[in-house]
């Protein structure tokens, strides 16, 4: 598994192919207090949309019903930055898949409000031991 960040999200390679990568994602998720609202196929939607080909994609809407009602509260209308997207993708080598997360910090930060930040930190947190997690029993992939 190999780690990568960039100033709007994290992502990690995965040495995994991608259907075993959303069943981690998925599972990961569950485990850190996140259900899957909401879930993209990519590729489907390009195929059926656009008559193009692509790479099997899939975003994933994740949520953690704790955290979403306390950002609620702090501000009524955070609701246009949830849930939080999950995409996983296949990779560019066999086998191997990319997941990534939205870097809460960044979005949340947009609001302008000061009470999102220590929600923001924590919702990071949780995203990252998701992406840590799903990788951590297996060889160290190449970023793609």
């Amino acid at each position: 598994m190999t780690e990568d960040s960039h100033s709007y999200f994290q992502k990690r390679a995965v040495a995994l192919p991608f259907e075993q990568a959303i069943a981690r994602t998925r599972e990961a998720l569950s485990a850190e207090g996140f259900g899957v609202l909401s879930e993209i196929d990519v590729r489907a939607t390009l195929r059926k949309k656009l008559q193009v080909e692509f790479r099997p994609y899939t975003i994933l809407g994740a949520c953690n019903p704790p955290l979403a009602h306390r950002a609620l509260e702090a501000e009524r209308d955070i609701g246009v930055l949830l849930p939080c997207n999950v995409v996983v993708y296949e990779g560019d080598d066999a086998g191997h898949s990319v997941v990534a997360a939205v870097d809460p910090e960044v979005s949340l930060g947009r609001v302008g409000n000061s009470a999102l930040a220590p929600l923001a930190r924590e919702v990071k947190q949780r995203l990252g031991r998701v992406l840590d997690a799903i990788g951590a029993d297996l060889p160290a992939a190449r970023a793609g």
